[in-house]
């Protein structure tokens, strides 16, 4: 710590370099903790996926329908514990603009597929009484300002009931807490026998099963046997563990790990030769100072070490301000609402603390060894 003053007041020795080297050390580091955040984020996300469960869809596009009459061949393959299905709404409230994550369902067989979702018995007991009756997720609920008891008016850009309207009433019967699963969760649920009566088009088909296995272990299994069984009719089927749809549904995206990595890369390679450019103009300007040092007793060894010291300094303190102002955009409403409860994971940051000490070596040890090799009579001299 003794040499402490002296490293900083060679790192502030031209304020206005030190502040914008800082400054584009601090926006790197902030696009890298939310860049790969999100990606390992996501990595996080799909390893914690439970195995247990399957999905399936129609092979020629997920959207298209498939019978219902698939639902009863489809539990009687052996090692299936429980089906439901979703038929996609595409709900909104009294505006586009708001979407609703609205599938019809059958909410008794749902919640036994989904066994980590928190509902009172009594609520599913009222959705099986009740046709117009739909369950919602709390957070949705208390997003409207819903109560058990309300009744609501839902629109919809696809299905026309037979009334000849685009707008459907429904039900509140319960709430549930589907926290487990994110926000990105479907957090409405209406009755399928209900919507498929009351709708004048797509009668019978539904846009997904949900399976659950009684062993995880023969999820490969009962998946070729489900496909198998459909191969030669009029609806082929694709089934997937959720891992696998998880993945699929990411890659409709791009390859959010290629793109991350390529951005931050490109970033972090340019950086590196900022960083570097302004530990090489502080020691070329500085070139007398350190002969003074050296003069005074201080070894080449030890120059050297104060030199690599204050790039060092340089980028850790921009790259620990850069990673924070990240884990503090994790923290904000508009990703929350996105990703749910996401914060950035640690190894973020610990990744970001290793690349900076990285850039810190590469960019300061030239100059640093520079410095170690300076004669002290021809720096004096200025030659």
């Amino acid at each position: 710590m003794k040499y402490f003053g002296l490293v900083w007041a060679g790192l502030w020795r031209k304020k206005t370099r030190t502040v914008f080297t800082m400054i584009s050390i601090v926006i790197a580091f902030l696009l890298f903790g939310l860049l790969q955040g999100i990606n390992q984020g996501f990595g996080n996300a799909l390893a914690n996926l439970d195995v247990n469960r399957l999905y399936v869809s129609a092979r020629t596009s997920m959207t298209d329908g498939m019978p219902i009459s698939y639902l009863t061949r489809i539990r009687n393959v052996p090692g299936v514990g429980a089906v439901s299905m979703w038929a996609y709404f595409g709900g909104y409230y009294q505006d586009a603009r708001k979407p609703v994550p609205a599938f019809a369902t059958d909410a008794v067989e749902l919640f036994k597929v989904y066994k980590e979702i928190k509902i009172k018995p009594e609520y599913i007991e009222a959705m099986a009484r009740t046709r117009t009756g739909v369950l919602l997720s709390e957070a949705l609920a208390a997003q409207y300002g819903w109560n058990v008891g309300d009744r609501i008016p839902i629109g919809t850009s696809i299905w026309t009931n037979k009334a000849g309207s685009n707008t459907w009433e429904f039900d509140v019967v319960g709430t549930f807490d589907a926290s487990a699963y994110g926000a990105g969760f479907p957090a409405f649920y209406l009755n399928w026998s209900y919507f498929d009566e009351a709708r004048q088009f797509g009668t019978g088909d539904v846009h997904y099963y949900i399976v659950s296995v009684d062993d995880p272990k023969q999820a490969d299994r009962v998946s070729r046997e489900i496909d198998a069984m459909f191969a030669n009719s009029s609806v082929e089927t694709r089934t997937q563990t959720e891992y696998a749809l998880a993945q699929s549904q990411l890659k409709q995206l791009g390859d959010i790990n290629f793109i991350a990595n390529a951005i931050v890369g490109a970033v972090l390679f340019t950086l590196l030769f900022l960083t570097a450019n302004t530990m090489m103009q502080s020691v070329r300007e500085r070139t007398s100072e350190l002969a003074v040092l050296k003069t005074l007793g201080y070894s080449d060894t030890k120059v050297l070490v104060l030199v690599l010291i204050e790039a060092l300094l340089l980028c850790l303190f921009a790259a620990a301000l850069g990673i924070a102002l990240a884990a503090l955009v994790f923290e904000s409403p508009a990703l929350q609402k996105l990703f749910g409860n996401f914060s950035m994971p640690a190894v973020v940051a610990a990744m970001g603390a290793g690349i900076a000490v990285l850039v810190a070596f590469v960019s300061g040890f030239p100059p640093a060894w520079r410095a170690r090799q300076l004669n002290i009579v021809d720096a004096l001299a200025g030659r």
